[in-house]
């Protein structure tokens, strides 16, 4: 029944073609190891960053109920929901936030494993901390994605940590036995001198607490930014440095941030609120759907180049598309970005003129103003 059932998810709204998978080998291998631990209780199955409803609707299929989720990227949550509606499974899970209610009680946990060792640390303190002494941890990856590194950060909360064999390219991490002491440390802040802003960062965030290159780059040049803007967007937000910067140097612009990581939007609300500037909205959103048409005066975007582990050059795109959707005719787009990829024609293309307002040996920001 669960192969059958892994075999009609589909990954939209994400990007679908021939050589995409919805459900791949390290979905199958973490189904197959958790199934000795199901069914349990109803609600003791967590699953944490499901790529497109595999691991929460295989679970399901094998028995679990009330089976709760986090996924960092909205596009995840989203693709579930409808995988979910799809296969008749609609109102068998819950989406939750990552904290220590997401883990209370769980008795088994299963979740992709993050690029990011602070998302495996935050994690790893929030199952320790919350979940059932009982619990079983299965982390599961690509093995050539998989790091010694990873076996230490479970092991800073659990007492046994072991892996499975290899099974078409990839392995599961099982960790047992949680340490009482372990406590949550996320977010977690540190004060950038340069910015004089306390940065705050949960473990999935891009760049954690420290301020990349680019992104001071465009600081720099942001004081000539449209000077008469009333409204602005931080596009693509992260930590929120961009926003909180833009709202501090300038009292009477009403700032917005978005991003479609609940990580990044839990640490921009972070480091907004240490530094006082609760009135800038936060949202979690994809290339900014919820943002009205011709809304803003003014978009900041510092845009993502990878997807997965690959420079994918099209992954901005989607923000450049967006910033000309919500930027009023004369509106203008700051953006930064690596001297190699080719964003330039893009932006003209997508908004309209475009200038280089600065640039050093790894990045250029360029300002494109929309066309009327």
């Amino acid at each position: 029944m669960t192969e059958d059932l892994l075999a009609t998810l589909r990954r939209e709204p994400d990007v679908e073609a021939p050589d995409l998978v919805a459900v791949d080998a390290t979905d199958r291998l973490l189904l197959d190891t958790a199934a000795p631990h199901l069914p349990v209780e109803p609600g003791r199955v967590v699953v944490v960053d499901d790529s497109y409803g595999a691991l929460t609707l295989g679970a399901v299929a094998a028995g679990a109920t009330d089976v709760r989720v986090h996924q960092d990227l909205l596009v995840g949550e989203q693709a579930l929901a409808r995988n979910a509606a799809r296969t008749g499974l609609a109102g068998t899970h819950r989406s939750l936030p990552l904290d220590a209610a997401l883990l209370a009680g769980a008795t088994l946990v299963l979740a992709k494993a993050p690029r990011a060792l602070d998302a495996l640390r935050e994690l790893t303190e929030l199952t320790a901390a919350a979940a059932d002494p009982g619990v079983v941890l299965l982390v599961g990856g690509r093995v050539k994605h998989m790091t010694l590194g990873m076996n230490d950060v479970l092991r800073t909360g659990f007492g046994e940590v072991s892996a499975t064999l290899a099974r078409q390219k990839s392995r599961v991490l099982v960790a047992r036995g949680p340490r009482p002491e372990v406590r949550p440390s996320f977010p977690r802040c540190r004060h950038d001198d340069a910015l004089d802003l306390d940065v705050c960062a949960h473990g999935a965030a891009f760049a954690g607490t420290r301020v990349d290159d680019g992104t001071r780059l465009l600081l720099a040049a942001l004081p000539g930014a449209a000077p008469d803007a009333r409204a602005a967007l931080d596009l693509g937000c992260g930590t929120g440095v961009l926003a909180a910067v833009l709202a501090r140097s300038r009292p009477g612009l009403a700032v917005t941030a978005t991003d479609q990581s609940a990580a990044a939007v839990a640490s921009a609300r972070a480091t907004l609120t240490r530094s006082g500037l609760d009135g800038v909205q936060v949202r979690r959103d994809d290339a900014a759907a919820g943002v009205p048409d011709g809304s803003v005066d003014l978009v900041v975007c510092n845009p993502p180049f990878h997807v997965g582990a690959a420079v994918v050059p099209a992954a901005a795109d989607r923000l450049f598309a967006a910033a000309a959707r919500v930027l009023r005719p004369g509106g203008e787009l700051w953006a930064v970005y690596n001297n190699r990829l080719p964003h330039r024609a893009a932006l003209r293309r997508r908004v309209g003129p475009t200038r280089v307002a600065a640039a050093d040996r790894r990045f250029t920001v360029t300002v494109s103003t929309r066309r009327g």
